[in-house]
């Protein structure tokens, strides 16, 4: 099952540099900083939906460490093929649900003022000065949204790793603590 994890951590991190990449050294090559809107709307799309589903993603690796480590004998039915494409489906669901509404809040605002963007591809931060009405209330949900977000997985792999230390210390030999330890790191 880690394994299967770290692919899926390796197609979100090759994805959400090919959400950036590819544009910037476009724009560096080419001297431009334009992109269109279509363009835009894609890329913050893209780049959202790679990097929160690596943090759900990792949040489900932390969880996969601690059934192994804390609750070994329960490891191959908890962690089976099937809860496995389940936990790592859901983390690409909640990466594209929580792009998806910030993306749609953030294009949902008229922009009136100049539509250049001084970056080297299109962020929330820099679209929301764009906007002609107040994007007060957007700027707090995306802030709200983030921080929810973050903090959930956060607190969730720092309890996973809390209790993995735990039980790791509890083993009586130095060879058992070594190697139980060595597949956390």
């Amino acid at each position: 099952p880690m394994y299967f994890f770290l692919m899926n951590l390796s197609v979100l991190d090759l994805g959400s540099i090919s959400a950036t990449v590819p544009k910037s050294m476009a724009n560096s090559l080419l001297d431009s900083r334009v992109i269109s809107y279509a363009g835009c709307v894609t890329q913050l799309f893209l780049f959202l939906v790679f990097t929160s589903t690596d943090l759900a993603l990792l949040t489900v690796m932390a969880y996969d460490r601690y059934v192994a480590i804390c609750q070994p004998l329960h490891y191959e039915r908890a962690m089976n093929r099937r809860a496995c494409v389940q936990m790592a489906a859901s983390s690409w669901l909640v990466g594209i649900v929580y792009s998806a509404l910030h993306t749609g809040n953030t294009f949902r605002l008229p922009f009136c003022q100049s539509n250049v963007i001084n970056q080297f591809f299109c962020d929330i931060p820099q679209l929301l000065k764009l906007a002609c009405s107040d994007s007060y209330r957007s700027e707090i949900g995306v802030i709200a949204f983030g921080v929810f977000l973050g903090l959930n997985c956060f607190a969730f792999i720092l309890v996973s790793y809390v209790q993995i230390f735990r039980a790791v210390l509890r083993i009586p030999s130095e060879q058992g603590r070594h190697k139980a330890f060595s597949t956390c790191l």
